[in-house]
């Protein structure tokens, strides 16, 4: 669901005002300490030998920063940037028709490339590894088939799914990163940074108080803000302190640890209508209303990461966490169906 407050997804008119607050330079980023380390060390060895960058592969939840640092990357680089995403690349033809029109060193960015057609994926791994793509002229008989050249370039692919990557593709990859969620500590310079360029006024425990909300994702961080900003203008002086912060995301339905209505529906749905689990993941989607894939993406990533669900063989099952977490008594004996109250 898009229109989640907390959702990492990025809405369409979120795209001018996440563009304005996106970091230009790898020096201006903030977080993600070792992959900027390595990242660093990548883009200064490529420009000493004045050669384009290793095709580079990012990977983790949505949210944390994957098409920010693309664009690091070009910049770094000073070579222009081109974007599409694997849905966007229905046929073979229309991965040559960009792969053709590139300028030498470029770099080519594919969102979401573990969607990208098996025909047109096969079609990359030459123009990956020789800089050369084949194309057919003709059909039947007389049909022949054309080895273009193509300028050197750079593939940056983003991905919030690596393991449905095919070994051969990700083989081809030189450099391979996983995103990790964001501290407290970075969010809330990362906030910092957001309130200065939207000159908003806050204290240093609102902007502490909204990263702790945030579910270490800066897209979300960004997006809280301007709500909390919104609210603090109506309803206090337009200061974001930390009570303003409090009561403008309590109103939100956005608890202490970042969860939403949704979440929350979701835990109790494992632990009411399961026992706690486990549950299978169609079966959980059915019940909540909501696609198995979306469960798998957006919603796991962050409640695992608390320690709230865990994933079993046999399906989900809600952790001690999640219940103390609701005020629900977990159950005595495991197996057993236990009558839930709250505390």
């Amino acid at each position: 669901m898009d229109d989640r407050l907390v959702s990492p997804h990025l809405t369409d008119d979120e795209q001018f005002i996440e563009g304005s607050l996106r970091p230009r330079h790898l020096e201006e980023y903030i977080g993600q300490e070792k992959i900027k380390e390595n990242l660093n060390i990548l883009l200064e060895a490529a420009r000493r030998r004045n050669e384009p960058v290793d095709h580079i592969l990012l990977y983790g939840p949505p949210g944390l920063g994957k098409t920010t640092l693309c664009n690091i990357i070009a910049a770094e680089m000073g070579v222009n940037l081109r974007t599409t995403s694997g849905p966007a690349i229905e046929h073979a033809g229309d991965l040559a028709s960009i792969l053709t029109s590139l300028q030498p060193g470029e770099v080519l960015f594919i969102d979401e490339i573990h969607r990208l057609a098996r025909a047109v994926e096969e079609r990359l791994y030459s123009a990956m590894e020789d800089f050369a793509i084949d194309v057919v002229i003709g059909k039947g008989p007389g049909a022949r088939s054309l080895r273009l050249s193509l300028p050197r370039f750079t593939v940056v692919g983003a991905t919030t799914r690596v393991g449905s990557l095919t070994a051969p593709l990700r083989d081809r990859f030189g450099a391979i990163y996983r995103l990790e969620y964001y501290d407290a500590e970075a969010l809330k310079q990362i906030l910092l940074r957001s309130a200065s360029i939207l000159k908003v006024p806050a204290e240093e425990d609102g902007i502490s108080e909204i990263a702790r909300r945030a579910r270490g994702t800066p897209r979300i961080v960004n997006r809280l803000l301007k709500r909390v900003r919104d609210y603090a203008q109506v309803k206090a002086n337009g200061t974001i302190t930390k009570e303003v912060a409090q009561k403008a995301l309590d109103a939100l339905e956005v608890d202490e640890l970042g969860l939403d209505q949704t979440d929350r529906n979701m835990l109790l749905t494992i632990i009411k209508k399961f026992n706690g689990g486990p549950v299978g993941l169609d079966t959980l989607a059915a019940s909540t209303s909501e696609d198995a894939e979306t469960i798998e993406d957006v919603y796991e990533p962050y409640l695992l990461q608390l320690g709230f669900i865990a994933r079993t063989p046999r399906g989900r099952v809600a952790m001690r966490a999640a219940y103390e977490h609701l005020k629900i008594h977990p159950p005595e004996t495991e197996g057993r169906s236990t009558l839930w109250t709250t505390t």
